[in-house]
């Protein structure tokens, strides 16, 4: 015992040693300024772990719009702010284009398909990516086409619900992931199919897990992982979600025929085939398509579905804003179903739908970045590799480009004629090299979803709410879709 205290004496010694000699190595670097911190736990102490956004952007009030955090041993530069973001990303975006290693997205991932895929191999399976689902329709009239289907599948299902009250998230969810499915499977699931909906809890509980404090503490001490349960649930889920794609996705490999090419799966095929016969190191492996499906699919489907609940949501809570929107629809469309084209002449709905992504900030946090190399920033020194946080929430309620940054108010984006206005600090989708590949189609969903549900229904609370008791607190978890809610679709 006396000797197992004196070794864990010596090591805190060596760490706190260890500690100190980096802070003063790094304060000779002029490096961004930042809070003190304390021996091994860096800043944590300070953060709030269920929305660390939070703790960054009242941090920023105090050490300006980059500053340093310390999050244990793992050290990270924050850019707050709609200038100082843009230049990072736009003006500077090879730079700070990286993805750091944070453990529990590398369990998850193993650097392979797109998302946290760093170098060479995330360059050759974004470029893929993009060229193939142009290829399978995005941002044409058979992926529009296809989006309307399943809008009117979506509102056959609402209309069975003949007004009483319901929970629309799963059904949402529901359609969104059948888009991003007809791109990979050609084909779609039924509401109520049994595998749909143990993939959508899958993903869900994932997405709520990565934004929990058990997380955030293993990416900081991965080694403790064996004291906490969620990254290991994290993995399992993975893991029955990954065994999915292996039988169902791909087992149209079996039925592939080259000459036929009909999915996003047989795109991949063709150039795996034609990259193996130039070389023998291939990105266009069994691992990186295993990661692609996971990637589109979960990409496809989450923030897009959140953003419809949202959508429902906050047009129960402001009526005015509802009946404005369907005036409009009555008045350009009538009758007819909705199509893209419809968006260009009506502006206060275009408007609307900006305003709830703005508001509803779905990734705060936006997913992590890395410096590719060293760059001198805003007068500091960043070296290569730094972990870099680009604060999507401070940039869509940035004081200076917003009017009501914490307020719901669609005139954001109208002009004092009430024309559709473009604000460059509107972005949902971040920017630069890793700017969302999925923005056109996500744009395209949100506007057919929306216009076709409140061309036929207006969204009511049940009986015995009222407005103001809906709650626009967002759930916890990585992205911040809305609490578990019920709404009344009444037949326009």
């Amino acid at each position: 015992m006396a000797w197992t205290g004196l070794v864990l004496l010596l090591l805190i010694f060596l760490l706190i040693v260890l500690f100190l000699f980096k802070m003063g190595s790094n304060s000779s670097q002029n490096l961004p300024p930042g809070p003190r911190t304390i021996p091994i736990l860096g800043n944590l102490h300070i953060m709030d772990f269920k929305k660390p956004y939070k703790t960054m952007i009242k941090l920023s009030k105090e050490y300006g719009p980059v500053f340093r955090l310390q999050m244990g041993g793992q050290e990270m530069v924050v850019l707050t702010g709609y200038e100082t973001v843009k230049e990072a990303l736009v003006n500077h975006a090879e730079a700070f284009s990286g993805r750091p290693i944070v453990p529990i997205f590398e369990d998850y991932t193993k650097g392979f398909g797109i998302v946290m895929a760093r170098g060479e191999n995330w360059r050759q399976m974004r470029q893929f990516s993009l060229s193939a689902l142009r290829d399978y329709g995005m941002g044409k009239k058979i992926v529009e086409d296809k989006i309307s289907e399943e809008c009117s599948v979506l509102i056959k299902t609402y209309e069975t619900y003949e007004g009483k009250p319901f929970e629309p998230a799963t059904i949402l969810k529901a359609a969104a992931a059948n888009i991003i499915v007809s791109f990979l499977l050609g084909k779609r699931f039924e509401y109520d199919d049994a595998t749909l909906i143990r993939l959508l809890e899958l993903i869900e509980e994932n997405i709520h897990l990565v934004g929990t404090p058990a997380v955030l503490i293993y990416n900081v001490f991965p080694k403790l992982g064996f004291l906490l349960g969620a990254h290991k649930k994290i993995l399992n889920n993975q893991k029955e979600f990954h065994e999915f794609i292996q039988a169902t996705f791909l087992e149209n490999i079996k039925e592939f025929d080259e000459n036929n090419q009909r999915t996003f799966i047989d795109a991949f095929l063709v150039q795996q085939k034609k990259e193996n016969k130039k070389s023998t190191h291939s990105y266009f492996h069994h691992d990186n398509l295993i990661g692609l499906v996971d990637n589109l699919f979960i990409a496809g489907m989450e923030t897009t579905s959140n953003t419809l609940s949202w959508m429902l949501l906050l047009m129960m809570k402001y009526p005015e804003v509802q009946k404005k929107v369907q005036e409009e629809i009555a008045q350009e469309i009538g009758v007819r179903q909705p199509r893209t084209e419809d968006r260009v002449k009506m502006p206060y709905t275009n408007a609307v739908i900006h305003e709830i992504q703005r508001f509803i900030d779905i990734v705060p946090t936006n997913l992590p970045h890395a410096t590719t190399k060293d760059i001198t920033f805003k007068g500091f020194v960043i070296p290569k590799g730094m972990h870099i946080v680009p604060l999507l929430s401070s940039v869509l309620h940035d004081e200076s480009q917003w009017e009501k940054p914490h307020k719901f108010y669609p005139e954001h984006f109208l002009d004092s004629e009430g024309k559709f206005v473009k604000k460059d600090a509107f972005m949902p989708f971040s920017a630069g090299h890793r700017v969302c590949a999925g923005e056109n189609l996500a744009k395209m969903e949100l506007f057919l979803f929306f216009t076709n549900l409140l061309q036929r229904f207006t969204f009511q609370p049940p009986s015995g709410t009222s407005k103001d008791d809906l709650d626009l607190t967002p759930a916890l978890g990585f992205t911040t879709p809305p609490l578990p809610y019920k709404t009344c679709a009444v037949l326009s």
